[in-house]
Parts: C-alpha cells; structure tokens; sequence
C-alpha cells in the first residue's frame, strides 16, 4: 500500500495550511475588530483583541522589530534547506507548523505598517490578561513544543536509508524466482 503523502509533501502541505490560516484570520480580525476592544467568549479565560504587536510575545523587545524579520527570514528561508532529507513524519508536522507560524508573522513584519521589515504583527486571540496572539504563534509554540519530545525522546529526523516506497518490497527472507 502506498503512502498517501510522502513526509516532504506533509511538510509543505501544512506549512502553506498555517500561513494561509494565518494570513486569513489576521484578515478577518483587522475588519471585524475594533483595535483595543475586547471582546470576551469565554468569560475572562479567552477572547478577541486586536492589537498591532512590534516585539515578540508578551510584547517582548517592542524596540528590535528589525531583529525578529531577521530571525524569522533566516527560518523561512533556512528550514527548507535544512529538512529536504526529512523522513520522519512527526518532523515533518512539527516543521511544517514552524515554518508556517515563522512565514505568517515574517509578511506582517514585511508588509504592515509602520513600513518594510519594520511591521507590527497582527494578534487578536486574548488568553486572560496574559498575551495576545494568533495563528501563526499557535502553530509555532506547539511546532517548537514537539520538536523538544521528538528530540528527548530520540525520534530521528531521517532515516538513512530512504523508506520504501510501498508496503510490498520485496521480503529479504523471500528467494527471487529463477527465470530459467
């Protein structure tokens, strides 16, 4: 039986999933949601809040906007060099979700005002008067989140030999027929 994705196509498939969710939902919150505004939906535990981020979370280093596009350029474009031997499909997921969650608030810090490589993040989804986040800091903190299991647990990254293409290979204990 042959696999219905390959890890690599896993990989890609869920890291334009995020960017595209994310992108979206910033879209949706910039015309549905009045900046600074809460709006609760569960009681004072989560709710929507637009807000127009310059740091890192918790509005971390508002002042270093330029160091963060930085960071999440080098991500961008860095991880699809470092994971084209990717095997592992918990790797791949988890990879998939960094990228996406990376390449979602590198076009904010692109596009977005006040001006190129200088942008604030869009975020919207209020956790108690803790932070504010979005799509794409979900997709990164559980993306970083499994890749530390993967890592203590010992999961490989790729497997040196490539996997077989379908669950028939041949059995190595199965003598090939003579044709003579």
């Amino acid at each position: 039986m042959k696999k219905f994705l390959s890890p690599q196509a896993l990989l890609w498939t869920l890291a334009v999933a995020t960017l595209v969710a994310d992108q979206a939902s910033k879209a949706w919150a910039l015309s549905a949601l009045t900046p600074g505004e809460r709006v609760p939906l569960i009681g004072n535990a989560f709710g929507l809040q637009l807000i127009f981020n310059p740091g890192a979370a918790f509005s971390f280093a508002e002042g270093a906007t330029f160091i963060f596009t930085i960071v999440s350029a080098v991500v961008v474009v860095g991880l699809p060099i470092a994971v084209r031997r990717v095997t592992s499909v918990p790797w791949a997921l988890s990879l998939g979700m960094v990228w996406g969650g990376a390449a979602g608030n590198l076009v904010d810090r692109l596009f977005r005002e006040p001006g190129f490589a200088r942008g604030h993040v869009i975020d919207f989804l209020a956790y108690f008067d803790w932070f504010i986040g979005n799509v794409a800091d979900i997709a990164l903190v559980v993306g970083i989140a499994v890749i530390a299991v993967l890592m203590v647990r010992g999961v490989e990254f790729a497997s040196v030999v490539a996997p077989a293409e379908d669950s028939e290979a041949d059995d190595p204990d199965e003598s090939e027929e003579d044709d003579a």
